[in-house]
């Protein structure tokens, strides 16, 4: 394998030179992908912000009782992105006079500096602890922290994007940060309406389409490459017997794209996908298993009125 100056560099080759091809969904999050992912977000079918806003609005005193501690504690928020849910949390805790600090984690500095700029704007009087880079170089840091209560966010269900095996790696890798006392509120897409779920990823107005092919606009960017985005085509799945919806793009003919920055010439046949994000979802049998696999307990659950989505707590 050759020299790369980056992980990109090195994820990029390892996905293009696999078969079937591949690319990780974390790469989605640029400048560009960020914003349009806050599109996403934003549109009716995308159902999941709004199911977990309402739920956290509806539960706030609830769970600031859950997570306050006479010492006081922090909030730690792994892929925080826009805040727009936490805020609900945080604006909450701040009016109370709760002793927190908020430190959000992002593997976008984009997404943070946005964040950071609209917490100044809203919150001015909230600690605000940005720390940009992947979640568990962090957090092995912040497992070191002992002095008050950690919770540890995960909203969105970003759990989603793992297979199970690593799913039960991400959990464990969380907990092995946690200490005594410690709690984790993570979000879970629930199994429901097959069509509901392939409506949320594929978009009858192309935002989707568009944030699944800035990845490939982002390879011509950053690494040189050639590819026509006009020749590949989003596509969804779901399957309601595993829970796993997956997002593709597929070449509509025969291709080759050339990546002069890691020297890679990639040829794609006619029809030939290109497996771009995973997003599993869940019932309440299937995170208990999860949690019990990370030696995990799920200590309370809250869900939202029409039963899309769930956020779990769960302790050492």
């Amino acid at each position: 394998m050759p020299t790369f100056s980056n992980i990109f560099e090195k994820d990029v080759y390892k996905g293009l030179t696999a078969y079937p091809k591949n690319l990780s969904s974390k790469y989605f999050y640029d400048e560009k992908g960020d914003k349009i992912f806050q599109q996403i977000m934003n549109m009716p079918t995308y159902y999941l912000t709004n199911a977990e806003y309402e739920i956290i609005e509806t539960y706030r005193k609830e769970l600031a009782n859950l997570f306050d501690d006479e010492n006081g504690f922090d909030i730690i928020e792994l892929g925080a992105g826009d805040g727009k849910k936490t805020k609900v949390l945080l604006r909450y805790l701040e009016q109370n006079k709760y002793n927190f600090t908020y430190q959000p984690i992002d593997i976008s500095k984009y997404a943070l500096r946005d964040l950071k700029d609209s917490l100044e704007s809203e919150l001015p009087n909230l600690k605000v602890i940005p720390q940009e880079g992947m979640y568990f170089e962090i957090l092995n840091r912040l497992s070191e922290y002992k002095k008050r209560k950690k919770i540890i966010l995960v909203l969105g269900s970003n759990i989603g994007n793992l297979v199970h095996e690593k799913a039960i790696d991400f959990l464990q890798n969380i907990k092995s940060s946690m200490n005594e006392g410690d709690l984790l509120f993570m979000g879970f897409d629930q199994k429901k309406h097959p069509q509901k779920i392939i409506n949320a990823y594929s978009d009858e107005e192309g935002v989707t389409e568009a944030f699944n092919k800035n990845l490939l606009t982002r390879i011509n960017n950053e690494l040189d490459a050639d590819f026509n985005i006009d020749k590949f085509l989003h596509w969804e799945t779901y399957d309601p017997e595993t829970g796993t919806a997956k997002s593709f793009l597929v070449a509509t003919e025969d291709q080759n794209v050339n990546i002069k920055k890691i020297n890679l010439e990639v040829s794609f046949n006619a029809w030939e996908t290109l497996h771009t994000e995973v997003s599993q979802k869940y019932d309440d049998q299937i995170v208990n298993w999860l949690a019990t696999k990370a030696n995990l307990k799920v200590i309370s659950q809250f869900k939202d009125s029409k039963c899309l989505f769930k956020d779990y707590l769960f302790s050492i």
